[in-house]
């Protein structure tokens, strides 16, 4: 009885190892588990079949470090940062473009800005200038159209200082000159009235030729700022050996610049001149209706015959 007590002992623990055996290849297929602890096998030979969990314990640990070393994904802040500026630490913003060019560029680019600004300045006084003598000269021209002489249109308007106080005045000087002597008087007073009317429309045509010359050579001169900065770009090409898009793009993006302000100055000066050019011709047909008004107002004196009838007291004042 005693020779059969090892053998149940070694199929009793047979019998207890039995379900880890079985139980070890699941646990080893789940990912990320951990392989169970090696348990000392009796001396009884081992069943073919649990085979299985050695290959799983090769395989399955070679699957881990894969993850473990992939490398971490990129944040994105750094790549928003590189690409605020452009490369090799220009910002391509205006004032920038301009600080990084060329001495001669910055001098075209200078004049030319100093060029837009002559011209809203011409912009804001002309508005003024001839709204004002507009509207001075329509009412001055209201005032004296009930009046039947030159005394008359002088009282009326009282001096106000537009051109039709200043062409009733020279005919009403004329007519006193003369001493009442009407022959020719006419012809003088508008050979008078003549100059005054061209005098008022070289008034109002002050700024023009600023204006026109502002709109007629601001794209050549930021022209030739741009050829300017594209040959410095080409010579930074060549010196730095190399046609990367990197290189170029800054300094072709500050010569255009040059082009860009030149256009900016033109434009506007060539549509200010049009609109002055067409508010002049509208002011110098009221300058004319003026003159007309005081050549009417020497004509009805010339016809009622007031002029020759002072003749003979500017005589005896003599």
């Amino acid at each position: 009885m005693t020779d059969h007590r090892p053998r149940r002992r070694s199929a009793i623990r047979a019998i207890a190892l039995a379900p880890l055996l079985w139980l070890a290849p699941a646990q080893a297929q789940q990912p990320g588990a951990v392989p169970p602890p090696a348990i000392a096998a009796p001396a009884a030979p081992a069943p073919a079949k649990p085979a299985r969990p050695t290959e799983v314990e090769v395989g399955g640990p070679a699957r881990a470090p894969l993850a473990a070393e992939a490398p971490p994904a990129p944040e994105p802040g750094p790549r928003r940062a590189i690409s605020a500026s452009a490369p090799g630490g220009h910002e391509l913003s205006p004032w920038s473009m301009f600080l990084n060019a060329d001495i001669l560029v910055k001098v075209v680019m200078s004049g030319l800005a100093l060029a837009s600004i002559v011209t809203w300045t011409i912009l804001v006084a002309k508005t003024i200038e001839l709204g004002l003598a507009r509207r001075s000269l329509v009412r001055a021209l209201g005032r004296v159209a009930e009046t039947g002489s030159l005394a008359e249109a002088e009282r009326a308007l009282g001096g106000g200082g537009t051109i039709l106080d200043r062409l009733v005045g020279t005919v009403a000087n004329e007519v006193r000159i003369s001493k009442g002597h009407a022959e020719g008087i006419k012809e003088r007073a508008v050979s008078r009235c003549s100059e005054l009317v061209k005098a008022e429309g070289r008034l109002a045509r002050r700024g023009m030729g600023a204006l026109a010359t502002i709109g007629a050579i601001s794209p050549f001169v930021g022209l030739f700022g741009t050829v300017w900065g594209i040959m410095n770009s080409f010579i930074g090409i060549s010196r730095a050996q190399t046609t990367n898009l990197a290189v170029v793009a800054p300094g072709i993006a500050e010569a255009l610049l040059a082009t860009a302000i030149g256009l900016a100055a033109a434009i506007p000066a060539v549509i200010i001149y049009n609109h002055f050019a067409r508010a002049t011709r509208s002011y110098g047909d009221l300058v004319q209706r003026a003159s007309g008004t005081a050549m009417r107002l020497l004509s009805r004196e010339l016809e009622r015959g007031e002029v020759g009838r002072h003749a003979p007291l500017a005589q005896a004042a003599e």
